[in-house]
């Protein structure tokens, strides 16, 4: 099969891999319909966190099913997947408490490579969720969102206690970002204020829900923050980038006793005690547990009640990957979607 490998910092190949094999009975091959690029890819890419090359790409996917293992009894062969980008049991006790990216037997997709021809997705009953039919053509983009961006997007509202009559703040206007916008507004806020500086990211934001654009960032966007609430700042504020820059800018921004849902993968993050003490702030994020939303988020989107698909504003054939990792380094697009 063919399947994107990073080599080294900003060298992305489609290289031939060895097709996949079931490994153990609780294993399941798709054959990948729709993969695509993820912001946190762009770290290794930039040579900002450490890759041993080559390293097989991708984490998030949907696809037909093609062969499960003895075990495998929720789905069946010819069935449309879509699955989370932690591959988990959903039987074990963190599991049952909804932390499916915890699981005690959690496995990391980006470990396999859902940016290829076909994966094997392990714990296949506990991570794969079939749709109630095979979707028509226009619903894959909306579908593959679930399987991370739109999970993330969606947990991050939800640690944050976005809701009604609340206020809420999103850092970061990338995709997970912008889909915490969708997930807000699904989730019944009130008011929704984006920090960005793009306008082709505003336009979206404002599509999916937003009602007020901050231009400035940090301690800048704070303030202008401040002014739109009362001098008091958010209820609810939705950390989507991982850079102590925007981790603080999102705790700044947040009234005391508001709630921040962090989902941006951290670097270099350090938290000083003083002010997280006196910020009268909960925290609440980490790895989306995707698996626990995607039965609604696959029921709004079958139903056409929501369309996150719109955040792939680059689609382009699976061999022409590098060019979709160039493009959201270069935030010449949002996200890439690639078909194999």
């Amino acid at each position: 099969m063919r399947g994107v490998v990073l080599n080294g910092p900003g060298d992305v190949a489609v290289v031939d891999r060895d097709n996949p094999k079931i490994v153990k009975p609780t294993d399941a091959i798709i054959k990948v319909t729709a993969a695509c690029v993820c912001g946190s890819d762009l770290w290794p890419y930039r040579g900002i966190e450490k890759s041993e090359g080559p390293a097989p790409m991708g984490h998030e996917y949907v696809g037909v099913v093609e062969q499960v293992g003895d075990q495998v009894k929720n789905v069946k062969v010819g069935d449309f997947v879509v699955g989370s980008f932690f591959a988990s049991d959903n039987t074990c006790e963190i599991c049952q408490a909804g932390y499916q990216s915890r699981c005690v037997h959690a496995e990391l997709m980006g470990a396999i490579g859902t940016q290829a021809t076909y994966a094997r997705i392990p714990l296949a009953d506990g991570t794969l969720v079939a749709t109630p039919g095979m979707p028509d053509a226009d619903l894959v983009p909306s579908l593959l969102a679930a399987s991370d961006v739109l999970g993330t997007g969606w947990f991050a509202a939800v640690a944050a206690e976005a809701g009604p009559g609340k206020t809420v703040a999103v850092v970061g206007d990338g995709a997970v970002g912008l889909l915490g916008v969708l997930a807000a507004r699904q989730l019944g806020a009130r008011r929704i204020v984006v920090f960005s500086r793009h306008a082709d990211r505003q336009r979206l934001a404002a599509e999916f829900g937003a009602t007020d654009i901050v231009a400035e960032r940090g301690d800048e966007g704070v303030a202008k923050l401040k002014e739109l609430t009362g001098g008091l700042g958010a209820h609810s504020v939705i950390e989507a980038v991982g850079t102590q820059e925007s981790m603080m800018q999102a705790i700044r921004a947040t009234r005391p006793g508001g709630h921040v849902g962090y989902v941006g993968v951290s670097h270099g993050v350090v938290l000083p005690g003083d002010e997280l003490f006196f910020s009268a702030v909960h925290l609440h994020g980490g790895p989306a547990p995707v698996r626990r939303f995607l039965p609604e988020l696959i029921d709004l989107i079958w139903n056409r009640t929501i369309d996150p698909g719109k955040v792939f504003d680059l689609a382009l054939p699976l061999e022409d990957a590098a060019e979709g990792y160039k493009a959201m380094d270069e935030r010449r697009a949002i996200k890439t979607l690639l078909t194999p």
